[in-house]
């Protein structure tokens, strides 16, 4: 096993992490920053009205980008399961 497969690997496999992740945090990010625009205009600071459109948004984006998300993971799982004759020896 050369350190440039292990590199490679550890490279992809971070790739990976953040493309799946992606779509969840950008969508929370974007209904959290609406909702605190929206606190700081009418100066209602109740920490709970974010939780349910923050909630809404991550199944809505779950539900869109899922089929996607688990496309990608396991194109790279049956990638990485091939790779393991060359990775071991």
């Amino acid at each position: 096993m050369t350190p440039e497969s292990v590199m490679d690997l550890a490279r992809n496999a971070l790739y990976l992490t953040v493309m799946i992740s992606a779509p969840l945090l950008l969508s929370a990010l974007g209904i959290g920053l609406l909702i605190g625009i929206l606190q700081a205009a009418t100066q209602i600071q109740e920490m709970t009205l974010s939780f349910i459109p923050k909630l809404i948004a991550l199944a809505v984006a779950l539900a869109v980008a899922g089929p996607w998300m688990l496309e990608v993971w396991v194109s790279f799982t049956e990638n990485l399961f091939m790779d393991i004759p060359g990775l071991i020896g």
